[in-house]
């Protein structure tokens, strides 16, 4: 099993960023679904501020670029991510158009 984490910024606004975390409670169906399928076995996502950090366990069937094409697919991700970039803002050093950019690992015990 791998994993990944990668980090995001929401906007700074304190109702913006609750109702963020009040979606997050209730991730769509179709949502928990596509993560699901695309080989990720566990996710979870910390907050600290604005600061978001996500991890990832993944199996071997796994990959960003499957990941990537199976959103691109499906409407209600495309709809989910529509709505969640409204509270989402991209980190600094980020590409343009990058949401959450994976994080390097430095350490690990």
């Amino acid at each position: 099993m791998r994993r990944y984490a990668l980090a995001l910024d929401l906007v700074e606004d304190p109702k913006l960023i609750a109702e963020y975390e009040a979606y997050h409670q209730a991730v769509w169906p179709e949502i928990r679904a596509s993560i699901k399928d695309a080989g990720i076995d566990d996710m979870a996502i910390y907050l600290f501020g604005n600061r978001l950090f996500m991890i990832m366990d993944v199996n071997n069937t796994f990959s960003f670029e499957k990941k990537n094409e199976m959103d691109v697919t499906n409407a209600k991700v495309q709809e989910w991510e529509a709505l969640m970039w409204k509270y989402q803002q991209a980190i600094p050093g980020a590409k343009p158009g990058e949401k959450w950019v994976l994080m390097e690992k430095i350490f690990e015990l």
